[in-house]
Order: C-alpha cells, then sequence, then structure tokens
C-alpha cells in the first residue's frame, strides 16, 4: 500500500467504492486522513462499512463541510455530459476534485530513496487502443530482465494498492482518459502515447476533449522522455509540442505506417521488422514476424512503444528481444485461444471501437469475423476497408440487423455468440481465423468485454 500524504488528520471524501475507491479510502486511512466514504450502491457502502470505513451521504445539504478535498473513481463523470451531482456540489463548494491517480504520484516517493542507488521509476502509458498490451508488455520485458516491477492503473492492481518502490524499481502504469483528465498530479519518468481514434466522446465533450485529457499526462508533469505514436495528427502534433527541436531525444517518436528518419530517436516497424534509430544511425533491429503473443500491425505498434520504453530505461536491444518472444499477450486482445484441423481461434473483445477491430481484422488475411454490440458513435464504414480480410461476418447484439446493413462484407445475422460460433465453425475451412473482434461495447448482451471474450472462449471449446 502507498500511504497517502498531506492529508493527515483531514477529511477526505471518496466517491466510489469499487475497486480504486476502496483502495484509495484505505490509503488516506494509512496515511492518517479521516477518509468519508459514498456510493449509490447499497452493497457496496455495506462492503466499506464492513471494513470499519465511515459512509456517509454525499448527496445532502451541507455534506462538503470541512472537507478537505473529494476523490473521484474513474467511470463517474465530473464535467461531460453533465457533472455528478456530487462533483457538483463539491465544486459549488469550492472543494477540490481529485482522483487515485493524483493521490498517487503526491504519495509515491519517500525518504528512504536518499539511500537507494538507483531511485524508483514511473512509466505511464496512455491512448485509445493498445495501451493494456503496451503496459504489460512493459512489465514482462522488466520482469525477464530481472527488474524488480509492478504493474498497476487500469490494469493489475489499483495504484494506492501496490508496495512502495525500492531500489531500481519500476511501476508501470496503463492510464485511461478518465484518469489522467482529472489528476492534479502527473509526474511519470517514462510517458508513452500510443495512438488516437475517436472514443468516449461523450464523456469528453467531442474529440478535442479526448486528446486533451491524454495531453494531460506530458503537459502537467514533463516526463523525462516521452514515447509518442505519430501515425496520428495529434500524436505528431504532441510530439512536436514536446520536442525543441529534430535532434531532441527526450521524444522518442514510433511508427507503423512508415520509416522515421532525422538526427532524433525513431522506433518504427515495417512489413514485420522493428527498427531502432538514433542520430541517423540504426541501433537495433527485431523480428517481430513470428512472435506469437503480438500479431498484427497494431501489435508492432505496442512492440515498438514498449521497446522504446524500456530502451530508455537503458535495457539492450537483446534483452528486449528475448522477452518479446515469450510474451503470451493478454486475455481478450488477439488471444489465440485455440487452433483445429488448421483453423485459429482469436479472441479480441477488447476491440470495443471501429479503430481497434480494423486493426484486429487486418492482422489475419482470411477471417471468419464475429462482430455487434452495442455500436458507439460515428458509424462502421471505416470497417469495409478490411473487407478483403473477411470471408464473412456473423453479427451478434440486440440490434444485429441493423449492424449488418452497414457492412459491405457478406454478413449473416446471428444474434447470439451460440449461433454465431456454431455457424462460423461450421464454414471454417483450414488456414483461415475465427476472430472475435465486436466493434462495438458489449452491454446490450454482457456486463463487459471479458464476460463476452468469456462466452467466446467457452462456446469454442465445448464444440472442439
Amino acid at each position: 500500500m502507498i500511504p497517502v500524504k498531506g492529508f493527515s488528520g483531514k477529511k477526505v471524501a471518496v466517491l466510489g467504492l469499487g475497486r480504486s475507491g476502496l483502495a484509495t479510502a484505505r490509503a488516506l486511512q494509512a496515511g492518517g486522513a479521516e477518509p468519508v466514504c459514498w456510493d449509490d450502491n447499497p452493497a457496496a457502502r455495506e462492503a466499506a462499512e464492513g471494513e470499519g470505513l465511515v459512509c456517509s451521504d454525499l448527496r445532502r445539504h451541507g455534506a462538503f463541510e470541512n472537507i478537505a478535498t473529494l476523490i473521484v473513481s474513474p467511470g463517474i463523470p465530473h464535467l461531460y455530459p453533465m457533472p455528478n451531482p456530487v462533483v457538483a456540489a463539491a465544486t459549488d463548494a469550492g472543494v477540490p476534485v481529485d482522483n487515485d491517480i493524483g493521490l498517487f504520484f503526491r504519495s509515491f516517493a519517500g525518504p528512504e530513496w536518499h539511500n537507494y542507488d538507483t531511485p524508483p521509476r514511473v512509466i505511464a502509458v496512455t491512448g485509445s487502443n493498445g495501451k493494456s498490451t503496451t503496459a504489460a508488455l512493459i512489465h514482462h520485458i522488466l520482469t525477464e530482465a530481472g527488474r524488480d516491477s509492478q504493474l498497476a492503473g487500469n490494469i493489475g492492481r489499483g495504484v494506492l494498492d501496490i508496495d512502495p518502490g525500492g531500489d531500481g524499481s519500476v511501476v508501470v502504469l496503463e492510464l485511461s482518459s478518465y484518469q489522467t483528465e482529472l489528476a492534479r498530479a502527473l509526474t511519470p519518468d517514462v510517458a508513452v502515447f500510443t495512438n488516437l481514434s475517436p472514443d468516449h466522446l461523450d464523456r469528453h465533450g467531442g474529440k478535442g476533449g479526448y486528446f486533451a485529457a491524454k495531453r494531460r499526462l506530458f503537459a502537467e508533469g514533463g516526463p523525462d522522455r516521452a514515447v509518442i505514436g505519430i501515425d496520428e495528427a495529434e500524436g505528431a502534433f504532441l510530439a512536436g509540442q514536446l520536442a525543441e527541436g529534430p535532434s531532441d531525444d527526450r521524444v522518442i517518436r514510433i511508427s507503423v505506417a512508415r520509416k522515421l528518419t532525422g538526427p532524433g530517436w525513431q522506433v518504427f516497424a515495417r512489413k514485420g521488422y522493428l527498427s531502432e534509430y538514433r542520430k541517423g544511425r540504426q541501433t537495433g533491429s527485431i523480428d517481430l514476424r513470428d512472435i506469437k503473443g503480438l500479431p498484427g500491425a497494431h501489435n508492432h505498434q505496442n512492440a515498438c512503444a514498449a521497446y522504446a520504453a524500456c530502451r530508455s530505461l537503458g535495457l539492450a536491444p537483446r534483452v528486449i528481444e528475448h522477452a518479446l518472444h515469450s510474451f503470451p499477450g493478454l486475455p481478450h486482445r488477439s488471444q489465440i485461444i485455440a487452433e483445429a484441423d488448421g483453423v485459429t481461434f482469436v479472441n479480441d473483445s477488447k476491440a470495443t471501437n471501429v479503430d481497434s477491430a480494423l486493426k484486429a481484422l487486418s492482422a489475419f488475411k482470411k477471417v471468419r469475423w464475429i462482430c455487434g454490440g452495442l455500436e458507439k458513435e460515428g458509424g462502421l464504414e471505416a470497417l469495409n476497408g478490411a473487407e478483403g480480410h473477411v470471408i464473412k461476418a456473423y453479427v451478434i447484439g440486440r440490434e444485429a440487423a441493423g449492424f449488418a446493413m452497414q457492412l459491405t462484407a457478406d454478413a449473416q445475422v446471428c444474434t447470439t455468440m451460440t449461433a454465431a460460433v456454431e455457424q462460423a465453425m461450421a464454414d471454417a475451412q483450414p488456414g483461415e481465423v475465427v476472430l472475435l473482434a465486436p466493434a462495438a461495447a458489449s452491454f446490450d448482451q454482457y456486463d463487459n468485454f471479458e464476460q463476452r471474450g468469456d462466452d467466446f472462449t467457452a462456446e469454442v471449446k465445448k464444440r472442439l
């Protein structure tokens, strides 16, 4: 646990009592603060009270008298599409609003660090797609290299639930836009921006607000090194804003769209080969084509980002290459769940938006595509760019018929996962891939994308 500093003897309100909220309340208590907790869910309040935490209705008049700050869980809106009433009440009362990420960055460092040969480092990863895989891959590389590493944030453990930093240790954080937009302190040593595509636009008031939330990770604290994916205009703009000039190697540009040249520091992947250039000279190269845990160009982008982050900590290219080959991939993200009779079955339930689904489709040549669900803003037109990879689409979800009508590929309305898997397996031929890449949210039929991916996996395995 990381005890929260700066609030000893003060009352701190905690809104939302899920994983991060409970960890925050415990860490506040450990730092000498008095957490005052609230969640609209009675079961969540009961669980908190079972741990001895105090719950008080933060919606009542006068609830923010003598409250030092309000800590908000990631899923609770503070501005768009409209503020949560509790957040609005705190704002009206002049009470600062923060989250667990902000508390972590103000509390992680300790006086014992003066005795360390190498102070602990924090690598923070954000972006629209690939941030979970990139963060997990960085953690895997560091662990394989014998470095003390912890994975936390939007993946792994809550940030305040991890162990204090040791000599030479590294904390790898995956941070969503919900987390970066509100944190009052953001001071990573290395910050990574994978890419940007439209997502959560209602929460951020449009694409500009979404990018601004991501950009805060780089603008607020000024990381020692910034790893920036520049295949979108926003990433290229961000890299230009951070660099003092073409040779400023504090910014490491990454790409899977083109070869990068120039006097700075670049990492790019083309035709399955990762290359590192520094000061105009090649300093590293890795063949990514046979790494099963990282299929497709989107995973090659993740590999470039992880490679660059680890190189910034001084790891040798060959050490990183060795670790890449043992990376198993993440559940629900281009996860190979079975191979039978020449057919490969891949679970990419995390492909909840059009861009991530397009990248998943592009990773394979002959695809039986299971897709559909709760459609997001922007339509599905971009998916038709991958129609050359799709033999047939099998559409699930309550609005499967409407979803199917937007596809140019041959599409069959299946509605349920059971029907889609059954038909796709009946049709599949050797050399083909049955891929779940929904391009939609799961909430019309499932509680979350993990449950959807587990259902796909179970349906496949019971037929093998």
